[in-house]
């Protein structure tokens, strides 16, 4: 007894088409193949007879109307199945955390204690970027109040004073970094104390 071969062939109509006629005009054959109404509609189609349905593909353009730049912007998107890909070594906008990353076994050896610290770190409100360099040259940390950084310029003027190191170049240099990181440090502080002063008026 022979197998039935229940296999459609290549030229078969769709068995899913449904019962209509040609969509193109003055056809009345049965349509049976499916053809995409446009790039943007993809799966939204076109019922043709099999004549029909040969002439639409053998002018089908998928990039009809595109400019080149816009061609390959979209054949970039393609390489990546159209989702988002960033630059090796980064997970989208935010670099890679250990704490993202269940280590039961601390097979990252990441002990309890540096797992500890880093968070405190990541609580630490962030300096300001115009105030690092200022900050590291007075030896002071982010956070810190101007009264701070008063005492602490008036100990590192004293130290690094040319009357106190016998007219050492060198100590007179660091006191001109360090006076022009103090009045840095200043200007931001007195700025937002008059910011204050005028929200609060």
């Amino acid at each position: 007894m022979s197998r039935r071969n229940t296999r459609h062939r290549a030229f078969d109509p769709d068995p899913d088409a449904p019962r209509q006629c040609c969509d193109a005009p003055g056809c009345e054959r049965e349509a049976g193949y499916r053809a995409p109404r446009s790039r943007d509609s993809l799966n939204e189609y076109f019922w043709f007879c099999l004549e029909h349905v040969r002439e639409y593909n053998a002018r089908w353009d998928y990039y009809k109307g595109m400019s080149s730049a816009q061609i390959e912007a979209h054949l970039r998107a393609d390489m990546s199945w159209d989702r988002p890909s960033w630059k090796i070594g980064r997970i989208g906008q935010k670099g890679f955390n250990e704490e993202d990353v269940l280590d039961p076994l601390d097979i990252l050896n990441a002990s309890r204690a540096d797992r500890a610290r880093r968070h405190r770190q990541s609580r630490e409100p962030k300096t300001p970027e115009p105030l690092r360099e200022p900050l590291a040259t007075m030896g002071l940390r982010w956070p810190v109040s101007l009264d701070e950084v008063k005492s602490r310029y008036k100990a590192l003027a004293k130290k690094h004073h040319p009357d106190t190191n016998h007219g050492d170049p060198h100590a007179e240099e660091r006191l001109k970094v360090i006076n022009v990181a103090y009045s840095t440090l200043r200007t931001h502080f007195t700025s937002n104390i008059e910011s204050d002063l005028e929200k609060s008026a």
